[in-house]
């Protein structure tokens, strides 16, 4: 088949696997990332190594009927940062890191983990101009335990997708075409998270901490102390519990019942 993917690295078996399956990857589409937290490394990569056409500026109505006049399939998005727009001669499927209706919105995976929920998953739907809301295509379980950080949520939801593109491209039309609606009534849209909600104190409770750096391991977190009001950002922090060996360290900080290591630290 004739696809085109968009991609960054968050979701990258969503290109490598339209590779393996043996489709033509007629253009790779990505978008700027800081390459601090989020990257695009490994899609720019791909892409040069394999001679793929490759488009970093932000896609366009024209971009897709360029596709849909080279006899493209379909586009398999696997991550993005701006809305793609969708056009009736073009088939387009999103891939989604949990298990829709639950979960739409931009960035559901460390809501997974705050909200305390103990399943999420993979859908690959129908691109619509309701953000996550088109029809779904496939959809895969997984469970979410008590100890997941955002880094092995997120493995384990990439774990299905090779599996589940191997399936997509083997029936595509088929798939498309028994897409089946979602269900509104038990829909939940998700808003980006706010600094608040990644924002720990040193009279936050060891759990509460915890609980917070899991969900948004590898991104950036800030950390305030209370008494003399100056405020951090943390990329990698780690809470524990107990007395740290040093607590002179300037890469460690207290909190109630515990405290926080964190190899990257930036006073605000």
């Amino acid at each position: 088949m004739k696809v085109a993917c968009v991609s960054i690295d968050i979701l990258h078996p969503v290109l490598t696997s339209l590779y393996t399956c043996g489709c033509e990857i007629m253009k790779v589409f990505t978008c700027k990332t800081d390459n601090i937290t989020e990257f695009n490394t490994k899609t720019v990569a791909f892409a040069k190594e394999h001679d793929i056409p490759l488009q970093i500026d932000r896609i366009t109505k024209d971009d897709l009927y360029e596709l849909v006049a080279e006899g493209c399939d379909f586009v398999l998005v696997g991550g993005y940062y701006y809305v793609i727009p969708v056009i009736d001669e073009l088939r387009i499927v999103n891939t989604h890191p949990a298990y829709l209706p639950v979960g739409r919105g931009a960035w559901p995976m460390p809501l997974t983990i705050l909200k305390g929920l103990t399943e999420s998953g993979i859908t690959m739907h129908r691109m619509t101009k309701g953000l996550d809301e088109g029809e779904i295509i496939l959809r895969e379980k997984i469970p979410v335990y008590a100890d997941d950080d955002l880094l092995t949520l997120t493995e384990r939801q990439n774990a299905l997708i090779p599996p589940m593109v191997k399936k997509l491209v083997s029936d595509f039309d088929n798939l498309w075409d028994s897409a089946v609606p979602q269900d509104d009534s038990i829909a939940e849209y998700w808003e980006m998270p706010e600094k608040d909600q990644y924002t720990v104190k040193d009279t936050d409770s060891y759990d509460k901490v915890d609980l917070i750096l899991r969900a948004f391991y590898s991104y950036e977190c800030y950390y305030i102390d209370t008494t003399t009001g100056q405020e951090y950002e943390l990329i990698g922090a780690v809470a524990k519990p107990g007395v740290p060996k040093d607590v002179s360290s300037p890469n460690i900080f207290s909190v109630k019942g515990g405290y926080i290591s964190a190899p990257k630290v930036r006073c605000i």
